[in-house]
């Protein structure tokens, strides 16, 4: 059978009796199956799980019960995020048999909710990446172009959503995880404001900078699952009580930084970015050119942030507590052994940079000095979404530099890293932003992104939506 696109469409399938939710969730199921020894794109199949809470559904549709928006909804969890009684590697050969205890909060809000959870999804190593070459267990790749990178780190995820392997997938966004891959495949990909969605459960990289969130085929579904899993959780402090922010819906400015147009932004990119910022002031908004002259050292800052934060959290895998060990019998050569042998170049690489950026002598030139630039980084965003007569509403600018790259193109890893140069900021201010797709550039999918201010993630969800519908 066809996959229906949208979380609507599976809904009203499911009441007017089109298909049964065990017959679209076999599907889904034997669609992945047959293609994934080329997209790799799911390490994982939580095959059980899934056609147990489809049974479940089909029942309540049999008993003439109501059912909920996202039931029977396929939805791919990103494997550095537990669901109980399955495998976590977080793209690991260390966690390669790790077996989650216990639900993280967004999978217990999912669950309760109906979602039919589909498998674990391929990942950058602890979500170490920006092309999702880095898992222990093979490269994923675009299904645009199979000799492209879905971006990363999550890129199992967008691949899954992109290939209808899924309707719906979270993703982990620490610098751009969830915008660049969404980009790059071609779908909607949503960073929530930092603290909106409970971490409880989720693999940490760089805890200050974690988010999670939903990756979709439109802003809709995407703006559904967000609905579901934000909310306080007792499990994580840094988690708050979801906010609507008040503000004029009509004459929103729109401001374009002029520093994620300059150097380095591949040239027809550029000018099909241009192009979809323009159509806004069709839909009734202002354009504004505004600066955010701290933006050119936040590539340097989030690096140095973590990477620091990198070595602090993984500091645990020492093959001794769980996962996996050399199991040599001196004390020293196994944590050496353990931790030379699980983790791959990336995750090495990142850990000795961030201890070192720690270490005494060097954390006041390094770590702190990017503490208080980070600092500047959000009062830069903060001036310019002032309610003043000179602030804006939201941001436009392009999600990636460039589109999609070769698979092996980037061997350089700084190359690799100016992949992320227009969604760290955000990430830095604890900002909410989505990249919704904007056309494609030499046959590739590309992503216009949109911030907004801190915690009013409702409103960059309504302005992302109200693009979407005007190419439709």
């Amino acid at each position: 059978m066809d996959l229906p696109k949208t979380i609507s469409d599976v809904h009203n399938g499911l009441i007017k009796g089109s298909f049964s939710c065990i017959e679209l969730t076999k599907s889904c199921l034997a669609k992945i199956k047959k293609e994934n020894k080329n997209l790799n794109d799911f390490l994982n199949l939580t095959e059980d799980l899934a056609l147990e809470q489809a049974e479940k559904i089909d029942g309540k549709i049999s008993r003439r019960e109501k059912i909920g928006p996202l039931e029977g909804v396929s939805v791919a969890i990103k494997d550095n995020i537990l669901v109980e009684g399955y495998k976590t590697t977080a793209g690991s050969k260390i966690l390669e048999d790790y077996v989650a205890p216990y639900d993280a909060t967004v999978i217990e809000k999912l669950k309760k909710a109906g979602a039919v959870i589909i498998g674990k999804t391929n990942l950058d190593e602890f979500a170490m990446g920006s092309s999702t070459e880095n898992s222990a267990f093979g490269v994923v790749k675009n299904p645009a172009d199979t000799s492209r990178v879905p971006g990363g780190s999550s890129g199992g995820s967008a691949v899954a959503v992109a290939a209808d392997h899924c309707l719906v997938a979270l993703g982990s966004d620490t610098g751009g995880s969830i915008r660049q891959p969404a980009a790059f495949c071609g779908v909607v990909g949503f960073k929530p404001s930092y603290g909106m969605i409970s971490r409880y459960g989720l693999i940490a990289m760089a805890s200050s900078l974690d988010q999670i969130g939903p990756l979709a085929n439109n802003v809709e579904d995407a703006q559904l699952i967000f609905n579901i899993i934000k909310g306080k959780d007792i499990f994580d402090s840094t988690n708050i009580e979801s906010k609507k922010t008040k503000t004029n819906e009509h004459n929103l400015k729109i401001g374009v930084p002029k520093e994620f147009f300059g150097e380095g932004i591949d040239k027809t990119l550029k000018e099909r970015t241009e192009r979809e910022i323009n159509k806004f002031t069709d839909l009734g908004f202002e354009l504004k050119e505004i600066n955010l002259p701290h933006s050119e050292y936040a590539l340097a800052v989030y690096y140095i942030i973590m990477s620091a934060e990198v070595s602090a959290n993984l500091a645990r895998y020492d093959g001794i507590k769980y996962g996996f060990s050399a199991k040599d019998r001196n004390l020293l050569d196994n944590y050496l052994e353990s931790r030379t042998k699980g983790f791959g170049d990336e995750a090495r690489r990142r850990i000795m940079l961030g201890t070192y950026a720690l270490s005494a002598g060097y954390r006041d030139a390094y770590y702190n000095k990017a503490q208080k630039v980070r600092t500047l980084i959000k009062q830069d965003f903060e001036k310019v979404f002032s309610p003043s007569a000179d602030g804006v509403d939201f941001i436009l600018a392009p999600t990636t530099p460039t589109p999609a790259f070769k698979i092996g193109e980037k061997k350089d890893p700084l190359s690799m890293y100016l992949s992320d140069i227009y969604t760290v900021p955000a990430n830095l201010a604890g900002l909410p932003a989505i990249s919704i797709p904007c056309g494609r550039v030499n046959g590739l999918p590309i992503g216009l992104q949109i911030i907004g201010p801190q915690f009013n993630d409702h409103l960059v969800l309504e302005i992302a939506q109200i693009y979407e519908q005007s190419n439709q």
